[in-house]
C-alpha cells in the first residue's frame, strides 16, 4: 500500500521529496502542473501562475526546444508532463512521437477558458484575498494609543473574528 501524508511540509532529503510526489493524490498532483502565465495574463488576471491544461497554448522556455510555441495537446498526470503539438522527434524506425516537458518549463500564452470552474479561479483578485486577511490584524487604537501599551489588559488587545 502507498502512503501519502498530507502534513509533509518540506524535507531537504531528495529520497523524501520524490515519494511526496510520485505518491500525491490527483487533487494534489494537480498542483505540481502550474507554469508562469505571460505579462498580458499576469496584468489581466493578477495571477503569476496557473495550471496547465488540455487546449492552452503554451511557449517552452527552456531546453532543446526553447521559444517553439503550440497547443497542449495531452496532459499525463501519472508522469507529471504535457506534450504540445508540433513539438515532436524521429524515433529510430522513422515514426515521429510527442515529446514530454514538464510544465514549469513552459509559460501560458492563451488559456482555455471552456470551463466555468476555471473562469472562477481566475476571476479572483489579489485584493479580496488580503481583504480578508486584514480583518485579523490589531486594531489601531492599540497602536495610536497615547500611554502606549499601559493598559494591554483591556479590551482593545483583543482581534477581530
Amino acid at each position: 500500500m502507498r502512503f501519502w501524508s498530507k502534513y509533509w511540509k518540506s524535507s531537504k532529503k531528495p529520497r523524501k521529496q520524490r515519494k511526496y510526489i510520485y505518491h500525491a493524490p490527483l487533487h494534489v498532483r494537480h498542483k505540481f502542473f502550474s507554469a508562469h502565465l505571460s505579462k498580458e495574463l499576469k496584468q489581466k488576471y493578477g495571477k503569476r501562475s496557473f495550471p496547465v491544461r488540455k487546449g492552452d497554448e503554451v511557449e517552452v522556455m527552456k531546453g532543446s526546444y526553447k521559444k517553439k510555441r503550440g497547443r497542449v495537446n495531452r496532459v499525463d498526470m501519472k508522469k507529471i508532463r504535457i506534450f504540445i503539438d508540433g513539438i515532436t522527434r524521429k524515433k529510430v524506425d522513422g515514426t515521429e512521437i510527442q515529446v514530454p516537458i514538464y510544465p514549469s518549463k513552459v509559460k501560458i500564452i492563451n488559456l482555455n477558458l471552456e470551463d466555468k470552474k476555471r473562469l472562477e479561479a481566475l476571476s479572483i483578485k489579489k485584493e479580496e484575498k488580503h481583504g480578508k486577511t486584514s480583518e485579523k490584524t490589531v486594531s489601531t487604537k492599540v497602536l495610536e494609543s497615547p500611554e502606549k501599551g499601559k493598559n494591554l489588559g483591556s479590551e482593545s488587545k483583543t482581534r477581530a473574528a
